[in-house]
Protein backbone atom coordinates (compact mmCIF):
# COMPACT_ATOMS: atom_id res chain seq x y z
CA UNK A 1 0.00 0.00 0.00
CA UNK A 2 1.03 3.64 -0.84
CA UNK A 3 2.55 5.38 2.77
CA UNK A 4 1.56 8.77 1.06
CA UNK A 5 -2.15 7.57 0.93
CA UNK A 6 -3.80 9.39 4.13
CA UNK A 7 -7.92 9.29 4.12
CA UNK A 8 -7.72 11.84 6.79
CA UNK A 9 -5.22 14.16 5.04
CA UNK A 10 -7.60 14.23 1.98
CA UNK A 11 -10.73 14.51 4.16
CA UNK A 12 -9.14 17.78 6.00
CA UNK A 13 -7.43 18.97 2.62
CA UNK A 14 -11.09 19.31 0.51
CA UNK A 15 -12.40 22.74 -0.56
CA UNK A 16 -14.89 24.37 1.75
CA UNK A 17 -17.73 22.93 -0.21
CA UNK A 18 -17.13 19.54 -0.37
CA UNK A 19 -16.18 19.45 3.26
CA UNK A 20 -20.13 20.51 3.71
CA UNK A 21 -20.97 18.01 1.66
CA UNK A 22 -19.25 15.61 3.93
CA UNK A 23 -20.46 16.87 7.33
CA UNK A 24 -24.11 16.40 5.92
CA UNK A 25 -23.20 13.08 4.56
CA UNK A 26 -21.36 12.31 8.16
CA UNK A 27 -24.60 13.65 9.68
CA UNK A 28 -26.68 11.11 7.67
CA UNK A 29 -24.90 8.23 8.51
CA UNK A 30 -24.55 9.19 12.39
CA UNK A 31 -28.77 9.34 12.30
CA UNK A 32 -29.50 6.32 10.41
CA UNK A 33 -27.17 4.65 12.24
CA UNK A 34 -29.19 6.00 15.66
CA UNK A 35 -32.51 4.82 13.79
CA UNK A 36 -31.27 1.81 12.79
CA UNK A 37 -30.00 0.35 16.25
CA UNK A 38 -33.20 2.21 17.60
CA UNK A 39 -35.56 0.31 15.50
CA UNK A 40 -33.80 -2.77 15.99
CA UNK A 41 -34.30 -3.05 19.64
CA UNK A 42 -37.96 -1.81 18.85
CA UNK A 43 -38.54 -4.83 16.83
CA UNK A 44 -36.86 -7.24 18.45
CA UNK A 45 -38.86 -6.07 21.55
CA UNK A 46 -42.07 -5.83 19.97
CA UNK A 47 -41.34 -10.03 18.16
CA UNK A 48 -40.28 -11.30 21.64
CA UNK A 49 -43.17 -9.56 23.03
CA UNK A 50 -46.30 -10.89 20.85
CA UNK A 51 -44.49 -13.99 21.12
CA UNK A 52 -45.11 -14.22 24.90
CA UNK A 53 -48.67 -12.99 24.52
CA UNK A 54 -49.81 -15.52 22.18
CA UNK A 55 -48.34 -18.38 24.41
CA UNK A 56 -50.57 -16.57 27.36
CA UNK A 57 -53.50 -16.25 25.27
CA UNK A 58 -53.71 -19.63 23.91
CA UNK A 59 -52.95 -21.37 27.48
CA UNK A 60 -56.53 -21.32 27.87
CA UNK A 61 -56.39 -18.70 30.26
CA UNK A 62 -59.50 -16.82 31.70
CA UNK A 63 -60.01 -13.67 28.89
CA UNK A 64 -61.35 -11.28 32.09
CA UNK A 65 -58.49 -12.25 34.20
CA UNK A 66 -55.98 -11.82 31.18
CA UNK A 67 -57.59 -8.26 30.72
CA UNK A 68 -57.42 -7.46 34.76
CA UNK A 69 -53.85 -8.37 34.91
CA UNK A 70 -52.59 -6.65 31.58
CA UNK A 71 -54.97 -3.67 33.23
CA UNK A 72 -53.32 -3.29 36.59
CA UNK A 73 -49.73 -3.74 34.92
CA UNK A 74 -47.83 -0.96 35.67
CA UNK A 75 -45.64 -0.83 31.96
CA UNK A 76 -47.46 0.05 28.92
CA UNK A 77 -49.07 -2.55 27.31
CA UNK A 78 -47.95 -2.71 23.29
CA UNK A 79 -48.13 -5.10 20.04
CA UNK A 80 -51.20 -7.78 20.63
CA UNK A 81 -51.45 -6.98 23.95
CA UNK A 82 -52.80 -3.87 23.20
CA UNK A 83 -55.21 -4.71 20.50
CA UNK A 84 -56.46 -7.35 23.01
CA UNK A 85 -57.02 -4.98 25.83
CA UNK A 86 -58.48 -2.52 23.32
CA UNK A 87 -60.75 -4.92 21.80
CA UNK A 88 -61.97 -6.58 25.13
CA UNK A 89 -62.80 -3.14 26.47
CA UNK A 90 -64.46 -1.90 24.08
CA UNK A 91 -66.44 -5.55 24.26
CA UNK A 92 -67.12 -5.02 28.02
CA UNK A 93 -68.09 -1.37 27.41
CA UNK A 94 -70.61 -1.91 24.60
CA UNK A 95 -72.25 -4.89 26.59
CA UNK A 96 -72.32 -2.64 29.86
CA UNK A 97 -74.16 -0.04 27.70
CA UNK A 98 -76.85 -2.53 27.31
CA UNK A 99 -76.29 -3.10 23.57
CA UNK A 100 -76.57 -5.90 21.76
CA UNK A 101 -73.91 -8.71 21.33
CA UNK A 102 -73.62 -8.01 17.59
CA UNK A 103 -73.24 -4.91 18.32
CA UNK A 104 -70.50 -5.25 20.88
CA UNK A 105 -68.89 -7.63 19.21
CA UNK A 106 -68.39 -5.33 16.32
CA UNK A 107 -67.57 -2.27 17.89
CA UNK A 108 -64.69 -4.63 19.95
CA UNK A 109 -63.11 -5.29 16.12
CA UNK A 110 -63.61 -1.70 15.14
CA UNK A 111 -61.50 -0.71 18.25
CA UNK A 112 -58.68 -3.71 17.55
CA UNK A 113 -58.39 -2.40 13.41
CA UNK A 114 -57.90 0.90 15.00
CA UNK A 115 -55.29 -0.17 17.75
CA UNK A 116 -54.11 -2.25 15.00
CA UNK A 117 -53.27 0.11 12.92
CA UNK A 118 -51.70 2.72 15.62
CA UNK A 119 -49.04 -0.47 16.66
CA UNK A 120 -47.56 -0.76 12.77
CA UNK A 121 -47.48 3.33 12.72
CA UNK A 122 -45.53 2.98 15.83
CA UNK A 123 -43.41 0.54 13.90
CA UNK A 124 -43.29 1.93 11.12
CA UNK A 125 -41.79 5.40 12.19
CA UNK A 126 -38.72 6.77 11.13
CA UNK A 127 -38.03 4.12 7.97
CA UNK A 128 -39.02 6.37 5.52
CA UNK A 129 -36.24 9.01 6.63
CA UNK A 130 -34.10 5.48 6.68
CA UNK A 131 -35.04 4.94 3.36
CA UNK A 132 -34.04 8.48 2.13
CA UNK A 133 -31.09 8.75 3.77
CA UNK A 134 -30.18 5.49 1.76
CA UNK A 135 -31.66 6.93 -1.73
CA UNK A 136 -30.26 10.03 -2.14
CA UNK A 137 -26.97 10.05 0.12
CA UNK A 138 -24.96 8.73 -3.48
CA UNK A 139 -26.31 11.30 -4.96
CA UNK A 140 -25.26 13.96 -2.65
CA UNK A 141 -21.70 12.20 -2.28
CA UNK A 142 -21.93 12.16 -6.11
CA UNK A 143 -22.69 16.40 -5.64
CA UNK A 144 -19.83 16.95 -3.93
CA UNK A 145 -17.52 14.35 -5.92
CA UNK A 146 -18.28 16.82 -9.21
CA UNK A 147 -17.93 20.19 -7.17
CA UNK A 148 -14.06 19.09 -6.12
CA UNK A 149 -13.89 17.76 -9.54
CA UNK A 150 -14.81 20.84 -11.46
CA UNK A 151 -12.67 23.23 -8.31
CA UNK A 152 -9.66 21.31 -9.52
CA UNK A 153 -9.99 21.76 -12.73
CA UNK A 154 -10.70 25.34 -12.46
CA UNK A 155 -7.30 25.79 -10.79
CA UNK A 156 -5.36 24.81 -13.70
CA UNK A 157 -6.58 27.30 -15.22
CA UNK A 158 -3.91 29.46 -13.69
CA UNK A 159 -1.26 27.00 -14.50
CA UNK A 160 0.84 26.71 -17.73
CA UNK A 161 1.57 23.01 -17.59
CA UNK A 162 -1.24 20.78 -16.58
CA UNK A 163 0.40 17.55 -15.13
CA UNK A 164 -1.39 14.76 -13.23
CA UNK A 165 0.41 15.12 -10.20
CA UNK A 166 -1.24 18.61 -9.96
CA UNK A 167 -4.57 17.08 -10.86
CA UNK A 168 -4.53 13.57 -8.74
CA UNK A 169 -4.76 14.86 -5.27
CA UNK A 170 -8.15 17.31 -5.80
CA UNK A 171 -9.98 14.68 -7.45
CA UNK A 172 -9.05 12.24 -4.59
CA UNK A 173 -10.44 14.60 -2.05
CA UNK A 174 -13.48 14.65 -4.30
CA UNK A 175 -13.92 10.84 -4.60
CA UNK A 176 -13.97 10.80 -0.97
CA UNK A 177 -17.30 12.47 -0.91
CA UNK A 178 -18.70 9.19 -3.14
CA UNK A 179 -17.58 6.66 -0.93
CA UNK A 180 -19.07 8.40 2.14
CA UNK A 181 -22.31 8.82 0.21
CA UNK A 182 -21.90 5.19 -0.47
CA UNK A 183 -21.02 4.09 3.51
CA UNK A 184 -23.83 5.84 4.46
CA UNK A 185 -26.41 4.99 1.80
CA UNK A 186 -25.69 1.17 1.84
CA UNK A 187 -26.37 0.51 5.53
CA UNK A 188 -29.90 2.36 5.57
CA UNK A 189 -30.96 0.59 2.45
CA UNK A 190 -29.66 -2.88 3.89
CA UNK A 191 -31.18 -2.51 6.94
CA UNK A 192 -34.53 -0.48 5.57
CA UNK A 193 -35.70 -3.79 3.81
CA UNK A 194 -34.73 -5.76 6.68
CA UNK A 195 -37.43 -3.53 9.06
CA UNK A 196 -39.95 -3.40 6.63
CA UNK A 197 -39.69 -7.15 6.24
CA UNK A 198 -40.06 -7.38 9.98
CA UNK A 199 -42.75 -5.20 9.99
CA UNK A 200 -45.36 -6.61 7.16
CA UNK A 201 -44.25 -9.67 9.49
CA UNK A 202 -45.75 -8.40 12.57
CA UNK A 203 -48.39 -6.62 10.78
CA UNK A 204 -49.84 -10.58 9.76
CA UNK A 205 -48.96 -11.76 12.92
CA UNK A 206 -51.71 -8.84 14.73
CA UNK A 207 -54.21 -9.52 11.85
CA UNK A 208 -54.41 -12.57 11.87
CA UNK A 209 -54.75 -12.30 16.14
CA UNK A 210 -57.47 -9.98 15.63
CA UNK A 211 -59.52 -11.77 13.08
CA UNK A 212 -59.08 -14.78 15.53
CA UNK A 213 -60.02 -12.78 18.92
CA UNK A 214 -63.01 -11.52 16.85
CA UNK A 215 -64.25 -15.27 16.36
CA UNK A 216 -63.55 -15.78 19.95
CA UNK A 217 -65.94 -12.78 20.76
CA UNK A 218 -68.39 -14.13 18.12
CA UNK A 219 -68.62 -17.46 19.92
CA UNK A 220 -69.14 -15.54 23.30
CA UNK A 221 -71.97 -13.51 22.22
CA UNK A 222 -73.45 -16.53 20.38
CA UNK A 223 -73.22 -14.98 17.07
Amino acid sequence: MNQDFNFVELIMNASLPVKGVMVLLVLASISSWWIIFAKWMSLKNASSRSKKFEETFWSGIDLNRLYDTLAKRKNKAAGLERIFESGFREFLRSRKASQSDVKATESADRAMRISLNREIDGLERHLPFLATIGSISPYIGLLGTVIGIMISFHALANVTQATIALVAPGISEALVATAMGLFAAIPAVVFYNNFNSKVERLYTQYDIFKEEFSTILHRQAGG
